[in-house]
């Protein structure tokens, strides 16, 4: 990308022939995620909770792009039960798999417990994706410079993990720190990820984004967030912008994280980003992946 050019779908690199999956494509920026890189001509598997609601936003899709290879198969990331049949079902479907977008997400949410009982936001947005990423790594490295997008937020900055209480069992239950909790989680996923595969010397990327701040349904468990929403949210289609630049951008290295140009990264177009000093700590990163691996009983 020239220095100081806005990159934007417009300048997205023709993904024909390519295999993807986007966990939470139904709605907000997952769904637009979808559609960008259907209209790119990618092969997009929508990978959603909600089959009915994720039939509704495939139809959306095919009504503006007749051309759209898109397809919903359901996925449960609070269910390590759902992973592993969805997982199973794409790899008899599929015998490649080129970009895994881990997007979908809970924020901010009540406390509440998955059902193999994680707290929910770790066990979603956290624990969901490493077990969908681990489970899917075989067919992923079957494809030169295949890529795992994860998606964090700028809440990863207040974030700090406490190993001997991942759950919350044991301290009173902060909904926002719990999320900044999960978002810190991912980063330091994509790290050990990538320290992973450059081990293994393959050619397969890990990298992250976060949107800035989206106007999307994530936000609904947060009624006052709607209000704020008007004066300084940017559109899903703008915040889905880093992630599909971290996808397809042939300048991507393993380990990235992009983000809004905008002050404070809270609005604008797709950059290299600098995520928080804790963030980029390995050491933590390896034992979360370590403790990670016996939560969910899914081994590299």
């Amino acid at each position: 990308m020239a220095k100081n050019e806005q990159w934007s779908t417009r300048l997205m690199l023709d993904q024909s022939g390519k295999v993807a999956i986007v966990t939470g494509a139904g709605s907000g920026l997952g769904f637009e995620i979808a559609r960008a890189l259907a209209e790119k001509k990618a092969k997009v598997v929508m990978a959603v909770r909600d089959p009915a609601k994720g039939s509704v936003a495939l139809e959306k899709i095919r009504k503006e792009n007749s051309r759209a290879d898109v397809e919903v198969m359901e996925l449960d990331l609070a269910g390590l039960a759902s992973i592993r049949r969805f997982t199973e079902e794409f790899k008899k479907r599929y015998s490649r798999l080129d970009l895994l977008i881990n997007n979908a997400g809970v924020m901010a949410c009540p406390y509440g417990k998955t059902v193999d009982g994680f707290e929910l936001q770790f066990g979603t947005n956290h624990l969901g994706h490493f077990a969908l990423t681990v489970l899917l790594i075989d067919i992923l490295k079957k494809v030169p410079g295949s890529r795992v997008v994860t998606v964090s937020s700028g809440a990863h900055s207040f974030g700090m993990l406490d190993f001997d209480d991942l759950n919350w069992e044991k301290r009173r239950y902060n909904r926002w720190q719990a999320y900044g909790d999960s978002k810190l989680a991912n980063l330091y996923f994509t790290k050990e990820l990538q320290r992973r595969l450059d081990v293994e010397g393959t050619s397969m990327l890990s990298v992250a984004a976060h949107p800035g701040w989206a106007a999307t349904e994530l936000q609904r468990h947060q009624g006052w967030l709607a209000l704020v929403n008007r004066f300084f949210a940017q559109s899903p289609e703008m915040g889905a912008l880093p992630m599909l630049y971290a996808a397809t951008a042939p300048d991507v290295h393993g380990g990235e994280y992009f983000g809004p140009d905008g002050r404070g990264e809270v609005r604008g177009y797709p950059v290299r980003v600098r995520s928080s000093k804790r963030s980029r700590d390995m050491t933590v990163a390896g034992e979360l992946w370590e403790i990670s691996e016996k939560m969910t009983g899914i081994k590299w």
